[in-house]
């Protein structure tokens, strides 16, 4: 069973070999999931320009383009949850599609289950962050110092009025924290997560990125403090409007 969507989500999947593409949409269908397969780069950024969706998988491995170009011009136009295939068992890659903006990844050769599994979880998170807060449902802007961030629009204003980009996963995690300031929120947390590989550097990537585009010295961080051996704490008063 899928989370109860309306309209149910939009998945693509951008894989050029049709067996996989074939497997792993089956694989969606048969948990609920309705994706559709696309087989080059430039097509699936057309389509998300049209449409955008609400994740997609991208293969790195691509005839047209590089994968990873491909995930940096859907977060720079059309933000969305992604999911990275890769057959590249390298670190460095996986490190590279996070600081992207990627919210995970999956190696092949893949478990069907696990690719679902991952799917479910990615989608429970945005779902999370989009649902209003019972105690001030109509506000959607945050206020921090001389920032604004709008959550229904995922804008965040800077202090001299312009608006700097974030990824769809840098925009959750930044809500997350937003909703509960001055807390210690740990990785688990973090990522609507119960059981979170303690080798998992998603978190810690979206992190120095929000770090660097708030202008939150990494070294000697203001706003977002890592608490050793617990989480992060977003150290700031945040007001609603």
């Amino acid at each position: 069973m899928t989370d109860t969507l309306l309209p149910p989500p939009q998945i693509l999947v951008l894989e050029d070999e049709p067996d996989i593409a074939k497997l792993i949409c089956s694989a969606l269908a048969g948990y609920g999931f309705h994706a559709e397969h696309v087989a080059t780069g430039r097509e699936l950024l057309a389509r998300a320009r049209q449409s955008p969706p609400d994740l997609v998988i991208v293969d790195l491995g691509l005839p047209d383009m590089d994968g990873m170009q491909v995930v940096r011009e859907l977060q720079d136009g059309s933000p969305c949850a992604v999911l990275i295939l890769t057959g590249r068992n390298d670190v460095t890659d996986r490190v590279l599609g996070l600081e992207l903006g990627a919210d995970d990844y999956i190696v092949k050769p893949f478990e069907p289950r696990e690719l679902v599994a991952r799917v479910r979880s990615i989608l429970r998170r945005y779902l999370r962050a989009a649902a209003p807060e019972a105690e001030a449902p109509e506000r959607n802007v945050a206020v921090f110092g001389t920032w604004r961030f709008d959550s229904a629009r995922h804008t965040l204003i800077g202090p001299d009025g312009g608006e700097v980009g974030l990824s769809a996963a840098e925009a959750v995690l930044l809500l997350a924290l937003l909703r509960r300031p001055n807390k210690i929120l740990s990785r688990e947390q973090l990522l609507g997560e119960r059981d979170v590989d303690p080798f998992d550097r998603s978190i810690d990537v979206r992190i120095s990125r929000l770090r660097r585009k708030l202008d939150d010295d990494p070294h000697s961080p203001k706003l977002i403090k890592t608490v050793y051996g617990a989480g992060y704490l977003f150290s700031a008063q945040v007001s609603w409007e």
